[in-house]
């Protein structure tokens, strides 16, 4: 099997190991009222850089540089990097530790790598441009790309289906509340 052959499994497969990692992260979880207040401020600002950068992206239409797109070419990453720390946290178990890196160390840098050549294959020029300034992951606070006056839309969050994370997220949070109310841990 050829690298690119085992990168296309490790794609096809990130949303059912994502599935059967939320479904082992509740099972595993050792939740406190305590934790899941620390986890729920900790996945706040992912759920808004994800929440922001869903506003600004107009998927194969038009390359993102606004918004959270000036400070970093993967914002929505960025936002699932901080949102799992949340939930490693609340959850209070080492074994959700684990799921989330492997998870994060196995999926996300082949996604990266996709989605950057699926950008210069939809704007060889722009994308060749955009990455001179604007870093893969980790944020730059000092952007180099222009400010615009407004660039965040509704109806791009809304396309995007960036609801189905929010609600899925609460599910979460409830589901962690009901665990700390009704399971004692030692």
């Amino acid at each position: 099997m050829s690298k690119t052959d085992f990168m296309d499994v490790i794609y096809r497969w990130r949303v059912r190991f994502g599935l059967l990692s939320v479904l082992l992260t509740v099972i595993l979880a050792r939740p406190t009222l305590w934790s899941i207040a620390a986890g729920f401020l900790i996945c706040l600002p992912g759920l808004l850089l994800r929440s922001w950068a869903c506003g600004n992206i107009n998927k194969e239409k038009k390359l993102a540089v606004t918004g959270p797109y000036r400070f970093t070419r993967n914002p929505l990453y960025l936002g699932n990097l901080v949102l799992g720390i949340g939930i490693v946290f609340g959850a209070r178990s080492w074994w959700v530790l684990g799921i989330f890196i492997i998870n994060f160390l196995l999926f996300y840098p082949i996604i990266i790598q996709r989605e950057k050549i699926r950008m210069k294959d939809f704007f060889p020029e722009e994308y060749e441009e955009y990455k001179k300034k604007a870093p893969l992951f980790f944020p730059t606070l000092n952007p180099s790309l222009p400010k615009c006056k407004r660039t965040f839309s509704w109806v791009q969050f809304k396309q995007n289906k960036e609801s189905r994370a929010l609600a899925g997220t609460l599910i979460f949070w409830v589901i962690m509340v009901i665990k700390a109310l009704f399971i004692p841990w030692p």
